[in-house]
């Protein structure tokens, strides 16, 4: 046990900053699974619902530093396709354009706005 003041705080602190992320955590996995549930059911509704819950749960926990944002970007992604292929939409490739392109717009070149002196500064009187 710490003998000092300034310790005695930081343990308390600690405690509660712990006690804090494990809420925080335990409800990010809550929703994690409950959405895992939902996709392998058949209600669309419900696993939208549970998609942005989980989603919430993300951002919280990003925004109190328990997980690193890029971390929170890749799961989501991971849900949004485990969503997307839940609800039946097949990922198909992109349609390809016409090959006839509109003309090229020809850059105009700007003049370069002129520098301004710097103001003069009054001599210091002696």
């Amino acid at each position: 046990m710490p003998i000092i003041k300034s310790a005695k705080k930081r343990v308390r602190v600690a405690k509660k900053a712990a006690v804090r992320n494990s809420k925080t955590k335990r409800s990010l996995k809550g929703a994690l699974k409950a959405f895992q549930r939902t996709v392998t059911g058949s209600n669309k509704k419900q696993a939208t619902e549970a998609h942005s819950k989980a989603q919430s749960e993300l951002d919280k926990a990003v925004k109190k530093g328990i997980v690193h944002k890029n971390k929170a970007a890749r799961q989501k992604r991971q849900l949004a396709a485990q969503a997307k292929a839940a609800a039946g939409v097949s990922k198909a490739a992109p349609a390809k354009k016409a090959a006839a392109k509109p003309a090229a717009k020809k850059a105009v070149a700007k003049k370069p706005a002129a520098k301004k002196a710097p103001a003069k500064k009054p001599a210091a009187k002696k």
